[in-house]
């Protein structure tokens, strides 16, 4: 019998009123006969929980039976509901504690109804972008329950610069510090000897935890960390600079260069054609010319010469391979 189990049953049947066998079975995974031995305990343990026979019958408490949690507002308890993403919980393997939050919160309320989680049921979040699939995160738990115990661990990493790609790199020990959901996609930020790194969680090839617990770095902010690298990490990749002509769509399209480059860009007033030059930086040349093949005719690079080259010989390329 699982006192936690028990405890999100009386939870639920506070928030919902009177909620069948059935259903209830459904919501936490066992068997209908597991429902009744439930709520044999939930009797026995003094809960006036009474149920209805026939249809539309089921489980019930007696009118006025509630718990109350003093010093916390209705709107403040659905709010606290979407703190934390539910597909995140699973992802972290706690989804199940995140439920037994929420009904803690909600049936906690003077007024509490079945419709007091009513954001959850009116608002979704989804992180992953569009034409995108959730990334495959299998050492996604194992990796949590480190952060969480402060375990070191020895992980095998799949980085663009390992020599031998299907390998990974050498086996390192990491002391995890915390993880972030950004894009639909989890990153560790994690500490090698002095030094913070950041990796991507479904690039881990292979991850053991250690029984070595470590201590954590005083007035470590995840939040800012996390802040610090994505900036470090943007201002890294845009080495050089273009001056581009752009269209009116053109200048649509401008974020598609990065919120970094576009949030840097100076431009001209329009031209008679309504056409701007923009300055900009940008990434390495290579990328920079795939980037704005896809403004198709609505940029002309005007410097530096090589980038117009790249872009050049790219849309040579391509007209090639689909001339005929």
């Amino acid at each position: 019998m699982r006192p936690s189990r028990l405890v999100s049953m009386l939870l639920l049947l506070q928030v919902k009123g009177r909620v069948t066998a059935q259903a209830l079975a459904e919501e936490f995974d066992v068997s209908v006969r597991t429902v009744y031995r439930d709520i044999d305990q939930l009797s026995a343990a003094g809960v006036p929980v009474y149920a209805d026979r026939g249809p539309g019958g089921g489980f019930a408490l007696l009118d006025g039976y509630r718990a109350r949690l003093t010093g916390i507002t209705k709107a403040e308890a659905e709010t606290l509901s979407i703190a934390g993403l539910a597909g995140a919980a699973t992802d972290l393997g706690l989804s199940e504690q995140l439920r037994a939050a929420q009904l803690k919160l909600v049936t906690a309320l003077p007024d509490a109804s079945p419709d007091a989680s009513r954001i959850g049921s009116r608002l979704h979040i989804d992180p992953v972008g569009w034409y995108r699939r959730p990334a495959q995160v299998p050492h996604l738990t194992l990796l949590a329950g480190a952060v969480w115990d402060q375990k070191r661990i020895a992980m095998q990493y799949q980085s663009l610069a390992s020599p031998n790609p299907g390998d990974g790199e050498p086996e390192r020990i990491r002391d995890p510090l915390g993880l972030v959901l950004k894009g639909g996609d989890w990153y560790l930020v994690a500490r090698a000897r002095t030094q913070l790194r950041v990796y991507k969680v479904a690039n881990i090839m292979h991850l053991a935890v250690l029984d070595e617990t470590f201590e954590r770095p005083a007035g470590f902010d995840l939040r800012a960390e996390w802040a610090g690298s994505v900036a470090a990490f943007e201002k890294s990749l845009l080495k050089n600079v273009a001056r581009l002509r752009l269209s009116q769509e053109g200048m649509l399209r401008l974020s598609r260069l990065g919120a970094a480059a576009a949030e840097q860009a100076q431009s001209a007033p329009p031209d008679d054609d309504g056409w701007q030059e923009v300055t900009l930086p940008v990434e390495q040349f290579d990328y920079a010319a795939e980037q704005l093949l896809g403004f198709a005719g609505h940029v002309e690079v005007l410097d530096p010469p090589e980038l117009r080259a790249r872009l050049r010989r790219l849309a040579q390329h391509i007209a090639t391979l689909n001339a005929g």
